[in-house]
């Protein structure tokens, strides 16, 4: 961990209000998923930790030297901010792809875009305008936005880098200090990110980096009445715990969820085109994405000689090492979640599924070390089926028919999750039909997993609230206020006083 040593974090110190610390809290080990060998082992924080986190972080968010910088002053935090996070993009990607087993082909894109992300929030510093109001009397109206304070970001294991700066980059825009808690299985690339912002010269306290246990760290984060917003990405379960905490103290909060998101292939689709990118929209990042496209619909008429194709295609995918540039598909995480995913697929054989390909870990004495698993379809089984309706998150696709438009909308929409969707056919106009059929937040079509930190991203029904980037991505992390300035000046008459 040559990389890790020059960005200061061999022994596993955390950031707490600008300092450096051992933590007080329970142990977390970080372990490479290609080979499970320890790539660092340290203390997490403890509850004290982030209470003494929280007090530094109120002292910076009033701080008027923080608190009463101009946008484009603040701007140019961001901007080296993202400086730094390219000048050690490789090192990034590096730390990213051993704490998560990613292949070093996404951990570089995912460095790449957490300083574009930083980037766009000091554009967007530099252009955001406050809201003159249409006056109803002898007196001007205006609408301003303030930083709430001291906020929480709670991030998850599968992009930490990426998911780190789509709440850190807009919620230092908008002015708050915060506090970020990595999940317990990636902290390493979220202390880089630190360093980063330390090395950029933010001034102390208005960040701090609290890797360690939810019912410790997390859940102190939630109910402590000094923080603000918690912005939380990660299962459903969770975050329905997060909301009902948060409503006790009524703060806002933003929950990027599950899904269980539906492919939907029409007989017109170019099919090659399609192929692509089903593959990539369920079998990249080992199907460990939200948005992870895990139920394929295909219209009837092409059914049988398209999923011929599609499990060719997935047989010919290369599962291997992430630092292997011919690699597709690299390893899981971790031991349990595997084991979660052999679960899911032993399920869907006992509800009647068959395995098209799949369904097992390769064999070969270059997997052994590693915890990989092979790319998977299913078919045969009906969208009521718990295989079809439970988040899965790993490479595990089912397969199913339909025969027109309103069946392809009432299938997809037979979830409980609505967080992506994905249109393949060659009509502009059957797609925005279908697409503004289908409850989700965000529709593709002729494409998946395509991103861009300028549109909003969330979802609906059990895949959360509120969204995150785009413009109004700074507003969520800012509370607004409304300003009246009387241009009459006269006494108000209910008062009976003369001028």
């Amino acid at each position: 961990m040559a990389e890790m040593q020059e960005i200061g974090l061999p022994d596993g110190r955390i950031y707490v209000a600008g300092e450096w610390r051992e933590g007080r809290g329970a142990e977390i080990t970080s372990i490479y998923p290609a080979d499970r060998s320890v790539n660092l082992t340290l203390r997490g924080a403890s509850r004290d930790d982030v209470e003494e986190a929280i007090a530094g972080a109120q002292k910076a968010a009033e701080d008027p030297s923080w608190r009463n910088l101009l946008p484009h002053q603040r701007a140019t935090y961001l901007h080296r901010i993202a400086d730094g996070l390219t000048r050690h993009g490789e090192r990034i990607a590096q730390v990213q792809s051993r704490d998560t087993g990613k292949t070093l082909a996404e951990t570089r894109a995912l460095a790449a875009s957490a300083a574009g992300t930083f980037r766009y929030f000091a554009a967007v510093l530099e252009t955001e305008e406050e809201a003159l109001t249409p006056s109803r009397g002898n007196y001007i109206t205006m609408s301003v936005h303030e930083p709430i304070g001291v906020v929480a970001g709670i991030t998850p294991w599968n992009s930490p880098i990426a998911s780190d700066a789509q709440k850190l980059a807009p919620a230092l825009a908008a002015g708050n200090a915060v506090l970020m808690k990595p999940a317990s299985w990636s902290p390493l690339v979220s202390l880089v990110m630190a360093r980063i912002c330390e090395e950029a010269g933010l001034p102390p306290g208005l960040l701090s980096v609290l890797p360690g246990r939810g019912e410790e760290v997390g859940d102190t984060l939630v109910t402590h009445p000094a923080i603000g917003k918690v912005s939380f990405t990660g299962g459903t379960e969770v975050g329905r715990g997060i909301a009902r905490k948060a409503a006790e103290k009524l703060m806002p909060v933003s929950l990027e969820l599950g899904g269980k998101s539906p492919t939907i292939v029409f007989a017109d689709a170019d099919l090659d085109l399609t192929i692509a990118g089903i593959l990539f929209g369920i079998f990249s990042s080992t199907g460990q994405s939200c948005i992870a496209g895990s139920r394929l619909l295909v219209q009837r008429t092409i059914y049988e000689s398209f999923v011929e194709r599609l499990v060719s295609a997935t047989k010919a995918l290369r599962v291997g090492h992430p630092a292997d540039p011919a690699t597709q598909v690299a390893p899981m995480i971790r031991d349990p979640h595997r084991d979660s995913v052999e679960r899911a697929v032993a399920q869907a054989v006992g509800e009647g599924g068959t395995i098209l390909c799949g369904g097992r870990r390769p064999e070969g004495a270059e997997y052994d070390a590693g915890i990989y698993y092979l790319p998977t379809i299913i078919a045969g089984l009906p969208s009521a089926a718990r295989t079809c309706q439970e988040e899965i998150f790993g490479p595990v696709l089912h397969v199913q028919p339909f025969e027109d438009e309103a069946e392809a909308i009432a299938l997809s929409n037979e979830s409980s999750y609505g967080l992506a969707c994905g249109i393949w056919t060659r009509d502009f106009n059957r797609a925005w039909r279908i697409g503004r059929g289908v409850g989700t937040g965000t529709v593709w079509v002729n494409t998946y997993k395509q991103f861009s930190i300028s549109t909003p991203f969330g979802g609906i029904k059990d895949s959360g609230l509120g969204r995150e980037k785009g413009r109004q991505g700074l507003r969520a992390w800012q509370r607004q206020k409304s300003f009246y300035l009387d241009t009459s000046g006269q006494p108000h008459p209910w008062a009976g006083i003369a001028a």
